[in-house]
């Protein structure tokens, strides 16, 4: 959730920590800070409730602050309301240690309660104010060194950290730690950068290092040094990140939202020939063998907001076509119930970060139970991609906006190739079966664009309804997860409370909910449950709904039925979900853009949810 950025080099760091938590907006955030450091002068630490605009204005875009070495901090507020008090970064009170940090410490109640007895003083409400003194303490009672003193420090706190450190007797350097919370550092032309996600280094450099889980760093000009727990130093490739800044950026475009969906039918179509080649689905790079996929009993689909709808279209179309039992769960709580799992199961993650705290904590928990895993993330070396059995990594490229589009199109298309290939190994459908239905996937990038075209039409409709109180999404079978996803789209970045439901479901209380002019959305890509769809939207409209009817090309009687329709191309039925929802992120985007909300940095939320 929040933004870490840290600098070492030769240059000013000021405007490069405010470039890089500009470029970490994404993530969320209500106030910022940084601090900065001149050889053996005093720091200089300015914090600033809000917008980053506020900080850019309090240190004249980082020029009234001087000094080679410093560390920023976009915060969301978990302990301690948004102020600039709370804000990081947070220091000892003679200025000795100053840190920022991401993530949650469990047991800030006590260590606070501790120092306090030492003659610490609190002066915020956050957790992280109470971890920097802690490490404060260690170092002057120990006489250690600032890794010692940090690693001392980890094995006494509860909780998960991305921690960036500054010590007095230390200038020009900056340590790190890392336990559950992202964290990556950067080397380029004799300068150390560190950040919490790509994006805010990637101008200055494309040579990274992951830090693992319970592992410390040390930042100097032109050196990054690695530790392990014990202060012992470790070895560790740095990885080239194959995109550049220009996918980052707008690229003329009002929002990066827009841009994402645009760039969905490259994001599908590189995804899907990462593991296509010669007309067949070679899944040797994500490690799963023939043997294995036949052997799989169950599979559980973990993941949290829009992942878990790519588990819920997957869950119809796995059981469909390679008739394997599947259960889809959200991350949040499959960790908390005591899960029984078959030793044949097999667990499959689903995150863009790859760092959703609650999805790496399921599985962590397949994992102690001896449960083969399986990650569908975007990102490259990501705690989860690490830490599962297997990868099946999406290619959609950086993805800024909040609302997740083209890396949930990229998700779909994963598991879409997954069950094709199960189906085939496991014997559910032959050769000229699984070109057909290869064939279909391998169409689907240009059906997306297609399906673009019809942008216009959707954003006159979506301005009709921008005022709109409730909105309804109704579907059936794989449409229902189709229409849980639009739903999301829509409540997240335009505010207007909306519902998805099983149409099924409306006899059972929810049609009580429809009054005159209600927008009621109904998905009908699902040739067997048409009809039953049609009878359904006729009831809602006999009650007073205004409807819009998503179906597929040749459906045309459905005019007669719905007040507004969008077409998609007909493919396979399994596969409508990629195409389907397009016009859905569209209606949600520009009924957000006609309200003039922050599309891309919607209210209380972050891109990656590294904290429960």
């Amino acid at each position: 959730m929040c933004g870490i950025v840290g600098f070492t080099g030769k240059q000013n760091a000021a405007p490069i920590l405010l470039e890089g938590l500009t470029r970490l907006e994404y993530r969320g955030y209500d106030s910022a800070g940084i601090a900065v450091r001149e050889g053996d002068k005093p720091p200089v630490i300015v914090k600033a409730k809000g917008r980053l605009k506020n900080l850019y204005e309090k240190t004249n875009d980082g020029m009234a602050v001087i000094g080679a070495c410093g560390i920023g901090h976009t915060r969301w507020a978990t302990h301690g309301e948004p102020s600039e008090n709370n804000a990081h970064p947070h220091c000892s009170d003679d200025l000795n240690v100053i840190g920022v940090h991401n993530g949650i410490i469990e047991s800030y109640q006590q260590i606070r309660e501790k120092l306090t007895r030492k003659g610490y003083r609190f002066h915020t409400e956050t957790d992280t104010e109470a971890l920097i003194k802690y490490i404060d303490y260690y170092y002057k009672k120990y006489n250690m060194g600032p890794i010692d003193a940090i690693a001392k420090t980890m094995v006494r706190i509860r909780g998960s950290y991305a921690l960036a450190v500054m010590f007095r007797d230390y200038p020009g350097e900056i340590f790190v730690a890392r336990k559950d919370s992202p964290m990556i550092l950067g080397m380029e032309d004799g300068e150390a950068y560190l950040a919490s996600d790509v994006p805010a280094i990637l101008k200055y450099t494309r040579n990274v290092y992951y830090i693992g889980n319970m592992e410390m760093a040390r930042l100097s000009p032109g050196k990054i040094t690695f530790f392990n727990l014990d202060g012992d130093e470790i070895e560790k490739e740095p990885t080239l990140i194959q995109w550049d800044t220009e996918a980052a950026e707008k690229g003329g475009f009002q929002h990066f939202m827009m841009k994402e969906i645009h760039e969905e039918p490259k994001a599908v179509r590189d995804t899907i020939h990462s593991v296509c080649h010669d007309g067949a689905i070679d899944l040797s790079a994500v490690g799963l063998t023939t043997e294995e996929i036949r052997n799989v009993d169950m599979i559980h689909f973990v993941a949290c907001g829009s992942a878990y709808h790519v588990g819920a279209a997957a869950q119809y179309v796995m059981e469909d076509l390679a008739r394997v039992r599947v259960r889809v769960e959200l991350a949040s709580e499959f960790r908390y119930r005591r899960p029984i799992l078959g030793k044949n199961d097999l667990v499959i993650a689903v995150s863009q970060s790859g760092e959703t705290a609650d999805t790496l904590a399921a599985i962590r928990e397949a994992k102690a139970q001896g449960i083969k895993t399986l990650a569908i993330v975007n990102v490259v070396g990501s705690t989860i991609a690490r830490e599962a059995d297997h990868v099946f990594y999406t290619l959609a490229g950086p993805e800024i906006s909040v609302a997740t589009t083209k890396a949930y199109s990229a998700q779909l298309a994963a598991v879409y190739l997954l069950a094709v290939q199960f189906a085939l190994d496991r014997g559910m459908v032959d050769g000229q079966t699984y070109d057909k239905l290869l064939g279909d996937i391998l169409r689907l990038p240009e059906q997306i664009e297609k399906t673009l075209e019809d942008k216009e039409r959707i954003q006159w409709f979506a301005a009709k309804f921008s005022g709109a109180k409730d909105i309804f999404f109704l579907g059936r079978g794989i449409d229902y997860a189709i229409a849980l996803e639009g739903s999301l789209k829509m409540k997240e970045i335009s505010y207007i409370h909306s519902e998805a439901y099983a149409a099924g479901e409306l006899k059972h209380g929810t049609i009580s909910l429809i009054e005159d002019g209600t927008l009621v959305v109904g998905v009908l890509t699902q040739e067997n449950l048409y009809e039953k769809m049609i009878s359904n939207l006729v009831e809602v409209k006999s009650r007073g709904a205004y409807l819009m009817g998503l179906t597929s090309y040749g459906n045309y009687d459905i005019e007669d039925t719905v007040d507004f329709t969008v077409y998609i191309p007909k493919t396979d039925p399994h596969f409508t979900a990629s195409l389907a929802v397009v016009p859905l992120q569209l209606m949600a985007y520009y009924v957000s853009v006609a309200r003039g909300l922050d599309v891309d940095k919607p209210r209380n939320l972050a891109k990656s949810v590294t904290v429960e």
